[in-house]
């Protein structure tokens, strides 16, 4: 037999699959007991089985190095599959409805009274130097008064079992597609499972989103024609981009397939003429939307788009300006959003946050530096931080010098050990750190994809699970154990 549980120690971690004792989690009973079952030869031919799918159905992702450019690599994957109780994710879904509904509060008071401000529960210096706040965005109402439509949070659970929010995602969050590829894959290698398990389902996303954009119409009487707005070919999310768009059977269009004309209205260039175009789902920032109105050098967005938008005939998801909660120091705050504009406690914690913008603070982070994890207020993908307790001295110093230079752009967080799963490395299981990033949609209702994209850092010992730094995938199930 390769899987033997008995020989996989989770020692003090909190391991997704496992009880410290070795015992599967009583949701995780069905598939330890089956991947027990399996022989040698009967894993390594549901690896293969999944690798062929992968390859079949096209699913790539693209990672970016000096020496070759661009390279578009075959999605990692593990079979393994994360597991997580039914009554626990409804605990989940509720703290991310709560968080989502009071980031958009947050938004769209920032671009109009501004009384979270006057109130002093958020400093006015941290608006002042935001990123990502746009004055151009100022007195706009976009529909329904929602600002974040699709918003990606990346929870992580702690050693003691604690499930964290670790950051909001809110101005182009991607990986959705994933989400729903795992999936197919999993239904691929393993349709047994799905047969005979209440594994709940997440291919009801496409049709989902299509919903919520469409509702978003200025036409509300008329079948609306939306369309999903990429970079080119050449962006790491293309693969995203193309999948949706088919899914909802949309158009998928560059800047140049769209004009805006002198009556404020967008029209997409087609061979049979102009057509109006109701809702776009932009996969491009903020900065390259709209020459007129950004960057006068961007050749990827729409001049004029924001003149069209603010005149209320077209419809954007996200919104311009939404950006403004997707800032790490901005997050810190998320529980105070939550009992100031809801008059609620958070359902769900954030991690414990360092905001080194504050004198105090930031001495402390300066003096346990080697026992931190500090983050640039807007980077991604795991991008430009620094991980204290695996990083050189020189390092750290750098680190330190970077935020006393500018301290407003870092915050810190302790190192948490997160949970772990069994993943299959080689020809054994082992435990591998991971992290879920589920997907809600806000727009007449708030929908909460049924579990997430599970990513896993695939390296030994490694909490960096980003696919572009050597992470890989799981599929993520939200099992009902009351179902027999």
């Amino acid at each position: 037999m390769t899987i033997r549980w008995g020989s996989y120690k989770v020692k003090n971690l909190y391991d997704e699959l496992l009880r410290a004792s070795g015992k599967p989690r009583t949701s995780a009973k069905a598939i330890c007991n089956y991947l027990h079952s399996l022989k040698d030869r009967e894993i390594e031919d549901f690896k293969a089985a999944a690798e062929t799918a992968i390859h079949v159905m096209g699913i790539t992702f693209t990672v970016y190095c000096e020496e070759e450019g661009s390279i578009d690599r075959a999605w990692p994957f593990d079979i393994i599959p994360r597991i997580i109780d039914k009554k626990e994710w409804l605990h989940i879904e509720a703290g991310l409805k709560q968080r989502v509904k009071a980031l958009n509060l947050f938004i769209d008071d920032l671009y109009h009274e501004q009384r979270i401000v006057k109130d002093n529960i958020f400093p006015a210096e941290l608006l002042k130097d935001s990123k990502n706040f746009r004055p151009e965005c100022i007195g706009a109402n976009p529909p329904l008064g929602i600002w974040a439509h699709i918003c990606g949070s990346d929870l992580v659970r702690d050693s003691d079992g604690t499930v964290y929010v670790l950051e909001d995602n809110l101005r182009v969050p991607s990986g959705v597609s994933y989400m729903l590829e795992n999936r197919q894959v999993m239904k691929r290698v393993f349709p047994d499972m799905f047969a005979q398990h209440n594994i709940l389902p997440v291919d009801d996303y496409p049709s989902q989103l299509y919903d919520m954009l469409a509702a978003l119409s200025p036409r509300p009487s008329e079948q609306p024609e939306i369309v999903v707005l990429t970079p080119g070919i050449y962006n790491s999310a293309y693969f995203e981009h193309a999948y949706l768009a088919q899914q909802m059977g949309t158009e998928l269009v560059e800047g140049t397939d769209l004009v805006v004309g002198d009556d404020d209205i967008v029209y997409m260039r087609t061979i049979e003429g102009l057509s109006r175009v109701d809702v776009i789902y932009r996969r491009i920032d903020d900065l390259f939307l709209d020459p007129e109105a950004f960057d006068p050098n961007s050749l990827l967005g729409v001049p004029g788009l924001m003149r069209a938008w603010k005149a209320g005939n077209v419809a954007l998801a996200n919104a311009p300006g939404a950006g403004v909660a997707d800032d790490k120091v901005v997050y810190a705050f998320v529980p105070e959003m939550i009992k100031y504009y809801l008059q609620e406690e958070p359902i769900l914690p954030n991690v414990p946050t360092y905001k080194c913008v504050n004198k105090q603070e930031r001495q402390y982070v300066i003096d346990n530096i080697d026992k931190m994890v500090v983050k640039p207020a807007n980077e991604s993908g795991g991008y430009g931080m620094l991980i204290g307790p695996h990083a050189s001295k020189e390092e750290r110093e750098k680190f330190v010098r970077l935020i006393r230079r500018d301290p407003r752009n870092y915050v810190a967080q302790p190192m948490l050990i997160l949970s772990t799963a069994p993943t299959l490395i080689g020809n054994r299981v082992e435990p591998r750190h991971l992290d879920l990033r589920p997907f809600i949609l806000s727009g007449k209702e708030t929908y909460v994809t049924t579990g997430g994209l599970t990513r896993v850092a695939l390296r030994k010992g490694s909490t960096v699970v980003n696919s572009s730094q050597g992470g890989g995938s799981k599929d993520t199930w939200i099992v009902d154990t009351e179902v027999s």
